[in-house]
Parts: C-alpha cells; structure tokens; sequence
C-alpha cells in the first residue's frame, strides 16, 4: 500500500514511543529489584548484627557446651595411633592456633586497632581488659552488655555463685611463688606489630610481676629462628624473629616448655636454632631436645633453697615423626603416658617440688576432655606437685586432686587475636609453693589483646572469676582470684 511521508512519519514516532515506553517499564522493574534486594538485606543485617546475642561479652557469655562442641575440632589423634610413635600418619587435624583464628585467616586485629585497645585500655596490674586475653575494653571481653536484653532469662539460668571474701590460701613457712602464662608466639601479625612498637612491648603489664617472682613459665608455640627453613606441610606454620628472645628473657620470663604442636613448624633447624636462641639468651626449655633423653628431661631450679624440677610433655602432635626418639630431635609426648610418669619419678627423686606443663585438650572447647583429666591424675600420681595445661587457647577450670593443683589450660597469653571471643580472656595462673610441694593457687585476669596481656578492670575480672569457677570441679574462687578446695 502506497503511504505518504506524513504517514510514515507518524509510524516512527509512534514506534519511538513504544520503545521508549518499554525502556521505561525496564527500568522500573529494575529499580524495583534494586529496592528490594537493599530492602532484604537490611532486614537480614538489623536481624543479625543487632539481635541480642551479638553484644554479649566474652566474659559475660555464658559457657555452652554444645555451642563449644559444634565449634571445636577435636586435635587428638585416631585411636589405632594412641602410641605417636607407632606411626608415622599425621596424629591431629591442623586445627590449632590454626583455627584458633590465630592465624591471619581468622581475621586478627590489626596494628590499628592494637594501638587503639593500647590507649583505652588502663595500665593496671598483669590482667589486661582483657589481659592479653582480656585486655582492653574495647576488644569485647570486657564489654558490657548494652541492653537488658543481653541479660539471660532468670527463670532459666540460675545466678552464678558469687565469688567467695578474700581467703589466706598460701602454704606456711618457706616458699617460694611461680607464674604462669598461656601460649606465646611472634609470628605473622604479631611479628608486623612488634616491629614497629618494639619487642618488650609485650610485656609492659606483666614485667614487675614476672621479674619479682622465683619463677616465670609460658608455652613457646613458635619456632624461632632466621634461617632458610622449610615450613611444615600445614595449614599454619609459624616462625618468629630471634629478636623476640632477649626481650622475654629481660620481662623475668625463666622457662619455656617446647612440647606443643608448632615447635616443628619449621623442621629440626628450626627446633635447632630455637634451643640455640634460648641458650644464648638465658631462657631454659623443656619438652623438646636433640633426642628423647633431652626432651623428657627436667630442668632444675633452685630458689631460696627449694629445688624445683620443671617437664614439659605434649597429647597433640600433628605427625608422628615430630616425636622425639633415640638419635631423632623432637617432642617430649605422652600419648603413651609411660615416659612421661619414668621422668616425673625421677625428678621427684632429686627435687621437692616438680611442676608439669602439659599440651593437650581441644581447641576452642573451654571444657575438659577424658585425657586431660586422665593425665593429669597420672602425673600427680606419679610425684608432680602442680600440673598447668594449655592448647585450647581458650581458659579452663582448675581442679585439687590429692591436694595437688591442675589448671586445665592457661588459653592465649602473648599472640595473635581471633574473632573468638573466649580466646581473648586469659590470666596468669600463680602458685605459691613450700618446700613440701604444698601450692595454692591464684588466677590474675587479663585480656589478650593482639600481642598484649592487659589486666582487667575490677568488674570484667569479676564475672570472668565467676565463669572459671562453674568451670571447675570442686572448688570456689574468692574475690581475688585464689582457688579455694571445696570440703
């Protein structure tokens, strides 16, 4: 059909407007999308990070065991390798500091937000608003709740038992006093931090503490060494500047024990060279040696005329190899307790007070498993006076068995900070000891800040005393911090 052009004018601009009216309605419906979406995702964020829950301190979190369970993987090994030395299959999962959000994977603070807790936190005694573990007040541990809704359901919970009046718990006559920090390392985000602020930055809370006392132990769970070294095959492996030690050794930091599931991180030269860094700069080891004579070897200190043997063993290893032996360097382990009960007699037979540290347990879990009680009975039956344990990075309770004290796990004390609210409270665990072996036994709260123990602020060390005495079997905490044995 024959159309003039006015025609086929109109025919174009009616074809431009449809199209335009379809750009529109397009663009309407996604707008529409665009909306929603942004509407659904501020539902889901009011929904999750404003519910309750999330405000809840670590300190004032009530324990969970099944929440502790589903969030922990058990470190020890498969039962048809009970004995490490049997195989030479890989004995734990790489779990750890690994997943213990030491690691940089589990988001630490960073050196920003270290400076930040450094200046809001108090500078108090060794118990950091969070020492270390409990440090400054605003890394979490000692935030206070900011609703009533934080508060748990009276009719459901019952109130914690308050924390007994101060009680004199300290053996009479001669004594001599003991400190105890959790696991220490220099590594990755620690090690960036440290070089800036300096290696004794550390130690700004706890050097009086630890260098007016008779004796200072932590758990080294690092290699320290500068060499050309391979990592294991795992997912974390650490490695720390030689640098760090004549700093710990200057903060009265005595001993270290070695017997842990990272010493090996970097192969014998890296354990080599630790146990050469330690010799030159005056810190004793124990757990780890050129052999298995060596590892399982007490160090002796005398100290106002009481002779104090101190061991180290290790329940996790990631490998069996790492196990030392005859002509092989390696961990003092105890899988089979056998070696472990032969060293402590021996040492008892020489010395009047024999103090074990033991590496076992479950990451994360701030209850005890069947081994750790086990061991720990066993050591004291066998003459240790005091048994203090560690690797869960997370603090446990503390038990009286035949009169001897156990604390289960130290947690975190110098080391890198996870989103894992429980691995930011720790303490230093201290006994006060006779020249019978008689203890008594005390926990400082701090807060593990990355790098840092802070002490805590009075009522944070409160609550978190409180939590480490549901914790416990048999025994009450006073209001500063001694273990009392319940009738």
């Amino acid at each position: 059909m024959y159309t003039t052009r006015s025609e086929q004018s109109r025919q174009k601009k009616q074809e431009e407007l449809l199209r335009r009216k379809r750009r529109f309605r397009r663009w309407m419906l996604l707008n529409s999308i665009l909306v929603a979406a942004i509407i659904l995702v501020g539902v889901m964020y009011w929904t999750h990070e404003l519910s309750p829950s999330s405000t809840r301190s670590a300190a004032n979190r009530p324990v969970d065991s099944s929440a502790v369970a589903a969030e922990t993987q058990v470190t020890e090994s498969p039962s048809q390798s009970e004995n490490p030395g049997a195989s030479s299959a890989e004995l734990t999962p790489q779990t750890e500091e690994e997943q213990d959000g030491t690691a940089e994977q589990e988001t630490t603070i960073d050196e920003e937000e270290a400076s930040h807790n450094e200046q809001a936190e108090p500078e108090a005694t060794p118990v950091p608003a969070e020492p270390a573990e409990a440090e400054a007040t605003d890394s979490g541990a000692t935030d206070k709740p900011t609703s009533s809704d934080n508060a748990p359901d009276k009719d459901k919970q019952p109130a914690a038992t308050p924390l007994a009046p101060q009680t004199d718990t300290q053996p009479q006559g001669k004594t001599v006093t003991l400190n105890f920090g959790g696991d220490v390392m220099f590594s990755g985000k620690m090690g960036e931090l440290l070089a800036k602020k300096g290696y004794d930055y550390p130690y700004q809370y706890v050097k009086q503490l630890f260098t007016n006392d008779d004796l200072t132990v932590v758990n080294l769970e690092t290699p320290v060494t500068s060499s050309n070294t391979t990592a294991a095959d795992k997912t974390y492996a650490f490695k720390s500047s030689p640098e760090a030690l004549p700093h710990m050794a200057a903060a009265g930091i005595d001993a270290v024990n070695l017997a842990n599931n990272h010493i090996l991180d970097q192969g014998v030269v890296g354990l080599t060279d630790t146990i050469r860094q330690l010799d030159a700069s005056g810190v004793k080891y124990v757990g780890a040696g050129a052999d298995a004579a060596r590892a399982y070897e007490p160090v002796i200190f005398e100290r106002k005329g009481i002779r104090i043997a101190l061991l180290g063993f290790s329940r996790v290893i990631p490998k069996a190899s790492w196990n030392a032996a005859a002509n092989q360097p390696g961990v003092a382990t105890a899988y089979d307790a056998t070696a472990a009960e032969a060293a402590i007699r021996k040492a008892k037979s020489s010395a009047d007070l024999v103090v074990v540290v033991a590496h076992w347990g479950v990451e994360r879990s701030d209850t005890t498993v069947d081994h750790q009680t086990d061991l720990a009975h066993r050591f004291i039956d066998a003459g240790a006076d005091l048994v203090v344990g560690g690797h869960p990075h997370v603090l446990q309770g503390v038990e009286q068995y035949k009169g001897k004290w156990i604390a289960y796990s130290t947690g975190n004390f110098i080391f890198t900070r996870s989103l894992t609210e429980k691995t930011w409270d720790t303490g230093v665990f201290q006994a006060v000891c006779s020249v019978k072996g008689d203890c008594s036994m005390k926990v400082i709260p701090y807060t593990a800040n990355l790098g840092q123990p802070v002490p805590m602020e009075q009522q944070p060390a409160q609550t978190l005393l409180q939590r480490l005495q549901s914790l416990s079997t048999g025994v009450r905490f006073d209001v500063k911090g001694n273990a009392i044995p319940l009738k």
